[in-house]
């Protein structure tokens, strides 16, 4: 008898008939004696429907009530689907985050979790209820509603199979797993048995969508084996775990990550004094916009350029951002570019193989692909070109890596 913890995306939940298939897949999960904790999505397409009616009345929405707003999407799905379990006689409960308790801060429309009440969840579980939890969702101290920002259900999932320490948590979704990379990009690409928690973090952080990054972190801290399901066709799925056996076939790299929705931003004649870094960057951190690639060269007078780069979303509060800096600080000028895009190769087997990045970097050279921006961790190679070359990019190394499929016999 094992404890799981469900969850279920967008589509997974699209329509009444959809969240009558997940009732039927719930209810043969719990006639095999598990414990189920289900989490949902809001119906796919309606959280962007309600953003828009937030955007008729307002440009920029104001955080707390745009999350009163969003948060509605989920509370309709996990009452439906309440409703599809009893109606099957599986007895079910649903709970929105606040009625959980699902305790955030309060940064609206990105709150993080930092505590979770499993008492009420424990107390339904034992008198053989299932569970249906609004994902997405939670409480600050002052019991204001916040959501955790997009794909914040995957994070309630983990979240909760942590706080309930759950044999399993299943994320259920329109992929039967992770694939090398994106399949609508690359046809040869491979579903994945198993992929370590630090490939899958950097696979996520790096634009990869099967699964929220902050999910996989609160997986990996609380190990958490986590599983990327398919919501309707059968099969093992992809298992994500810690488990790092040095197997003799591992391939160096094991998938390719790329991400459009990047932005980069220079800013130039920066005098070449210490501290100049948290000069940019500080103001840029706080107006809370993450940066991702930084990279700074030095020119023969004494003056810095100084390049980053943001989510797309961020650019235009960056850029205010840094130029009212580059006016404090005596910089000559700031230019951005949006229309850029990182490719990143990720792979434990680096760790035990030089010359990796090098074969990266000839297979771009090979597809005359320029390369504005690089940088590299232990187990990732990442870097920037211009978007219009992006999926030939990612090809071209999906290829090199020795990634692609085998053809099917017989062709």
């Amino acid at each position: 008898m094992a404890l799981i913890v469900q969850k279920f995306g967008g589509t997974s939940v699209g329509t009444v008939e959809r969240i009558e298939q997940v009732a039927d897949k719930v209810k043969k999960f719990r006639e095999a004696g598990n414990d189920l904790v289900i989490v949902l999505s809001a119906m796919s397409g309606e959280t962007n429907r309600l953003i828009d009616l937030a955007k008729q009345i307002s440009d920029q929405p104001l955080p707390r009530e745009l999350d009163v707003i969003v948060s509605t999407g989920e509370q309709v799905t996990i009452g439906l689907l309440a409703m599809a379990l009893n109606k099957r006689g599986v007895p079910a409960v649903s709970y929105t985050g606040s009625q959980v308790r699902i305790l955030t801060d309060s940064s609206h429309t990105k709150a993080r979790i930092l505590k979770i009440d499993d008492q009420k969840i424990r107390a339904d579980l034992k008198a053989g209820r299932v569970v249906v939890v609004a994902g997405f969702q939670g409480v600050d101290e002052q019991g204001n509603i916040t959501t955790l920002g997009r794909g914040g259900s995957d994070t309630t999932g983990v979240a909760l199979a942590a706080a309930l320490k759950a044999d399993e948590c299943q994320i259920y979704t329109d992929v039967d797993g992770v694939y090398t990379t994106d399949p609508r990009v690359v046809a040869q690409a491979r579903r994945l048995e198993k992929i370590t928690f630090e490939e899958m973090l950097e696979m996520a952080s790096l634009g990869s969508k099967v699964l929220q990054i902050r999910a996989v972190e609160f997986a990996g801290k609380y190990n958490v084996p986590l599983r990327v399901l398919h919501s309707f066709k059968e099969g093992p799925g992809t298992l994500i775990t810690i488990d790092e056996e040095e197997s003799m076939e591992q391939p160096i790299i094991s998938g390719i990550a790329f991400n459009r929705d990047e932005a980069k931003l220079t800013i130039r004649g920066v005098p070449d004094t210490p501290g100049v870094a948290f000069k940019i960057l500080g103001p840029i951190s706080a107006a809370n916009i993450e940066v991702d690639m930084i990279v700074q060269n030095v020119a023969h007078d004494n003056t810095t350029d100084f390049t980053f780069t943001v989510h797309r979303n961020d650019y235009n509060a960056a850029q205010t951002v840094l130029e009212n800096t580059a006016r404090e600080i005596g910089a000559r000028e700031v230019v951005g570019d949006t229309k850029i895009a990182k490719v990143s190769i990720v792979g434990v087997g680096m760790r035990s193989h030089a010359g990796v990045a090098s074969r990266m970097f000839e297979s771009l050279a090979k597809e005359n692909i320029n390369i504005l921006m690089i940088s590299t961790s232990e187990i990732k190679v990442s870097v920037v070109i211009e978007e219009k070359y992006l999926e030939l990019a990612v090809r071209s190394l999906h290829t090199a890596f020795e990634l692609d499929a085998p053809a099917p016999q017989g062709e």
